[in-house]
């Protein structure tokens, strides 16, 4: 299979969610590990390298009260970093802008629409990023598949 390929016969629309599909990265062969670490400090780096990645810590979903086991470095980005001000900006690439808003709602499901509200770009736009041929970083629609 050739990755960014999308083998769904249903064309998203602005009101399909969507959401970092973390199985993606898995499956392309991607460690997303070493692309999250480059969002936090030298010294959490340094802190994390020393204890492991794998220790799991609950996070708790506030809309659903849900509990998601992620490990350190999620955790720490999630609980710690994605929460700044100035870590969605409106400055970056799209592409880049949309991951951090993921990041920063705990990956909650998006749609489109919902993405350009919130940074203030149209809907279709965003839709055609996210629906391309290419996946970038593995935002995807929810229940896709491969």
């Amino acid at each position: 299979m050739t990755e960014g390929k999308r083998f769904s016969l249903v064309r998203p629309t602005v009101n399909t969610p969507f959401h970092i599909d973390y199985d993606w990265w898995r499956q392309n062969e991607r460690n997303w590990r070493v692309h999250l670490m480059e969002y936090i400090s030298d010294e959490h780096r340094e802190t994390l390298r020393k204890s492991g990645l794998e220790e799991q810590f609950d996070l708790i979903d506030p809309n659903t009260a849900e509990v998601h086991q992620v490990d350190a470095i999620q955790y720490l980005l999630l609980t710690h970093y994605a929460q700044r001000d100035n870590f969605v900006t409106e400055s970056s690439s799209l592409v880049e802008t949309i991951f951090r808003l993921f990041l920063a709602n705990g990956n909650t499901p998006l749609t489109a629409a919902e993405i350009g509200e919130r940074l203030h770009r149209p809907a279709e736009t965003i839709l055609r990023v996210l629906s391309g041929a290419r996946i970038y970083r593995g935002v995807r629609p929810v229940g896709s598949s491969h």
